[in-house]
């Protein structure tokens, strides 16, 4: 099945076909008001871990040494993947960033993931995991 997830800096207009719009960066960004934004949700638990984070914007580690740390945080929380899954599968996700370059962020890695994710499922022989039909009862916790 084909997958449509946009990345877009939250500073960008928002679009009326952007479909569910999830903010997935650990702090709020500067100067923007959660009405303005049109979210679906604001999920941070996909985003880099906070010291990852400040590790590569001090320049501590390497874009290369980023993307591999990131990753494996990503492939160690099994469920972190879950709730952007189910928004995909619903239709257009647009993931959102505060992130000035969007080449250098963690969405183009986080897309991936979710991408990979959606395929093995889609290989599989059971019922989804990230079915949309569970949106509802386990995004909420994350607001």
């Amino acid at each position: 099945m084909n997958y449509e997830i946009v990345l877009k800096r939250v500073y960008s207009a928002f679009e009326d076909d952007e479909g569910a719009r999830v903010l997935v960066d650990r702090l709020w960004p500067r100067g923007k008001e959660r009405a303005s934004l049109a979210l679906t949700e604001w999920y941070r638990d996909a985003a880099p871990s906070s010291s990852l984070r400040r590790d590569y914007h001090q320049d501590k580690i390497s874009e290369a040494s980023f993307q591999t740390r990131y990753r494996l945080e990503l492939k160690e929380s099994d469920d972190a993947l879950l709730p952007l899954m189910r928004y995909a599968r619903q239709g257009k996700l647009t993931l959102l960033t505060a992130s000035r370059q969007l080449d250098h962020s963690h969405l183009p890695i986080l897309r991936e993931a979710v991408l990979g994710a959606l395929d093995l499922e889609d290989r599989a022989d059971q019922e989804p995991a990230s079915s949309p039909c569970f949106l509802n009862s386990s995004s909420k916790g994350s607001e």
